[in-house]
């Protein structure tokens, strides 16, 4: 018996180890992830975004908060009394122990000076403010993904290509190795080597440490765990001139929203100026009351007293239409109609001011991408030219027509072009996306 519990112990060991270790194991499979994929996991994840979302529905619950001004109001009352003690009337007492009123009320405003039509333009603009701002919000979102996107690619690339390079020195040294045996190299080219080996663990290391800081970044914008390992599917860039360029501003979400912050500017005027207007309004209500007692003596036909009681139980109606005229409040809201149109004033400059600096962001967004353009060429000239100057001096030295710091120069000038190339292609791509962002075209 005591056998039999202790294999089923061990059974159960092995299959919650087996367990853990399927867990481990998926937990470190890598997320293979295209430009695509990432847009869309940034968007899924975000949580400015998200309460965008959110302040878009709070602005359509305010629309219709605002739209029910206008409708007739309804309200109910109930309501029991025990007074004590009983009052005296002329002889007669009053008698109300749990004596109750109930009723009902519709109330309709009939002219509030145009308070409610203003204050639904105003819910109208606040929901299409919101809508823009979500706009915005979701495009700033891309943006980012995308930078997170190409600056990880771009220093997984140069990773990528220190291997490389360290690969070509691992086989020179070798090379220089076998020539100092058979007594054509010396001890000095073997440490001028060790020295370069060295300078190229340190970039090599330095440039991992920074994608893995890239990859951490790169997770937090996507919504994913801290730990997991990343595989992008964009190997290679490829860089074609977006369709002509213009500083066009007129999609602009950010321009859109100055131009609304005018109108509500406008629309609270008139606001202010309902203050200073007649208001009308129209009441209907239906009352029912009961229990109400009235004690007294009365006599009969022969003169003699008796006492009585009397019940009051009944219903009323009413109607009464109401009219406010503000007459004189001390200029109080002449001064608000004042301070509104104020506020127009500067709503009118910040669009003003504004237009111009969204302006030249446009400017400088075309600016960048163009001048990408030609540092991409300038790279890729650079990269092949030095590519071709590296194979030819590697020949060289190896039939003994050139030194070995030619060699270890065109190295070093191959490894500072690809690099460059690398920088260049990926911040295109990142200059691109923000020129459709601050031209309001990023979808």
């Amino acid at each position: 018996m005591k056998t039999s519990n202790i294999e089923n112990m061990k059974r159960i060991f092995l299959l919650c180890a087996a367990a853990l270790c399927l867990t481990v194991v998926h937990a470190q499979e890598p997320l293979t992830l295209s430009l695509a994929t990432c847009r869309e996991m940034a968007l899924g994840h975000n949580e400015d975004l998200q309460r965008a979302d959110n302040a878009v529905r709070q602005a359509e619950l305010d629309k219709r908060i605002a739209f029910a001004a206008y409708l007739p109001k309804f309200d109910a009352m109930a309501m029991g009394t025990y007074m004590f003690p009983d009052l005296d009337m002329m002889g007669m007492e009053l008698q109300m122990h749990g004596m109750y009123l109930a009723g009902i009320t519709l109330m309709q405003p009939l002219y509030t000076g145009g308070k409610i039509r203003a204050g639904n333009r105003l819910a109208e603009i606040g929901r299409t403010s919101m809508q823009e701002n979500r706009r915005k919000t979701r495009m700033q979102v891309l943006a980012d993904a995308d930078k997170a996107y190409w600056n990880f690619i771009a220093v997984a690339w140069k990773v990528r290509m220190l291997e490389a390079y360290k690969t070509q020195m691992d086989s020179l040294y070798r090379q220089v190795e076998t020539s100092l045996a058979a007594g054509m190299a010396t001890e000095n080219d073997l440490l001028r080597i060790r020295t370069k080996q060295s300078d190229i663990r340190y970039q090599w290391q330095k440039a991992r440490n920074g994608a893995n800081l890239c990859r951490l970044a790169l997770c937090n914008v996507i919504g994913c765990p801290l730990e997991t390992q990343i595989v992008p599917t964009d190997t290679v860039v490829h860089v074609a001139p977006v369709a002509p360029m213009d500083t066009d501003i007129s999609q602009r979400p950010e321009l859109a929203l100055l131009r609304k912050q005018v109108e509500a500017a406008e629309q609270q005027v008139k606001v202010a100026r309902a203050d200073m207007l007649p208001t009308v309004g129209l009441s209907v209500g239906y009352s029912y009351f009961g229990n109400i007692k009235m004690n007294g003596m009365t006599q009969d036909a022969n003169g003699n007293a008796f006492p009585y009681t009397q019940r009051f139980n009944d219903g009323i109606g009413l109607v009464m239409a109401s009219v406010s005229i503000p007459i004189f409040h001390w200029g109080e809201n002449q001064r608000k109609v004042k301070k509104a149109k104020l506020d127009v004033e500067n709503a009118r400059l910040d669009l003003q001011q504004n237009t111009r600096l969204l302006s030249i962001e446009a400017q400088q967004a075309v600016q960048n991408v163009m001048d990408s353009y030609r540092l991409i060429e300038t790279a890729e000239l650079g990269a092949t030219e030095a590519g071709d100057n590296l194979r030819i001096l590697r020949d060289r030295y190896l039939n003994g027509m050139c030194t070995l710091t030619d060699l270890l120069d065109a190295q070093s000038q191959w490894q500072q072009a690809e690099s460059n190339l690398i920088d260049a292609r990926t911040q295109c791509k990142i200059y691109e996306t923000e020129y459709l962002r601050v031209t309001g075209r990023l979808e």
